[in-house]
């Protein structure tokens, strides 16, 4: 395309353009190629974990606690002396399932009970449909996932997982 259609080009596409605006349409904003989002840092992720663990520990429960950023992948993974074998996966399940359904593991369970439309969520791989894992958030954003297992049972899962999360929400509203 030679200089003189390259200008004519441009003037038709102004004109469009100028068209578009004059009948109040929006004019076509390139999308933007890049987005940035936020993320725990592992010290904040360690914080989070400790206290629940203390509030577990205090409660008389020997549990373990995992903190999983924005994707799901495992930040900190503590186990508590006693707590069960099958506590350190159960918890990362949690806080995996709670992170990629944005909701807590306690409200899933609820939503996929056999009958209901949401059922079969439950046979999907990783989920864990058992109280105890929940979003972490700030400013706004999702920013990862806490699980808590060992406790008998996921209400009090819950409450430790809660504890971890009062523990760094001062830090994580921006």
């Amino acid at each position: 395309m030679n200089e003189a259609m390259r200008c004519l080009s441009g003037l038709a596409m102004l004109g469009v353009a100028a068209a578009a605006a004059a009948q109040g349409a929006p004019a076509a904003a390139a999308p933007e190629a890049t987005f940035t989002v936020k993320s725990l840092t592992p010290e904040t992720a360690l914080k989070a974990a400790q206290a629940a663990l203390k509030k577990c520990r205090a409660d008389g429960f020997q549990v373990a606690v995992a903190v999983v950023d924005r994707s799901g992948t495992v930040q900190v993974l503590l186990r508590d002396r006693y707590a069960g074998a099958h506590t350190p996966d159960t918890a990362t399940g949690k806080a995996w399932t709670a992170v990629s359904f944005r909701t807590s593991t306690t409200e899933m369970a609820n939503e996929t009970q056999p009958g209901k439309p949401s059922s079969g969520i439950r046979h999907l791989p990783r989920t864990v449909m058992i109280g105890g894992g929940m979003m972490i958030e700030g400013g706004g954003a999702m920013l990862g996932g806490i699980g808590v297992s060992g406790a008998p049972g996921g209400a009090a899962d819950e409450v430790c997982a809660k504890a971890g999360i009062a523990a760094i929400q001062s830090d994580l509203e921006f």
